[in-house]
């Protein structure tokens, strides 16, 4: 039997909403920003669980989760709230995981606002 295709990484809804308020040209703005943006917050984390930095961990997991939940990637927000209340790790794994996600997530965004 082959495994189940994964769940969309955007919640189409949501990003529709995002474009209906916003326009379709600067939701796709917003977008570019967003791709701009995350991989910062990203390396952010790995250099605070690096640092040992619990406080600028919670910080930069907050920004994605909150920037997640504004265009629909409800897996990415989700994921990165669970690193927001978790705590710093015993390792990089979550990281990874949601690296992967952000990926996903990365994607669609782009296939959304290219329209």
């Amino acid at each position: 039997m082959p495994a189940p295709a994964p769940a969309p990484s955007i919640d189409t809804v949501i990003y529709a909403e995002l474009q209906d308020a916003a326009g379709a040209e600067f939701a796709a703005e917003l977008v570019v920003t967003f791709l701009e943006e995350a991989p910062l917050m990203l390396a952010e984390l790995r250099s605070a669980l690096a640092d040992g930095s619990a406080e600028r961990y919670r910080r930069a997991a907050h920004s994605l989760k909150s920037n997640g939940h504004t265009f629909g990637a409800t897996a990415l927000a989700e994921l990165a709230r669970q690193l927001e209340l978790g705590g710093l790790p015993a390792d990089a794994r979550p990281l990874d995981v949601l690296d992967t996600e952000y990926a996903r997530a990365a994607a669609a965004l782009q296939e959304l606002a290219r329209g």
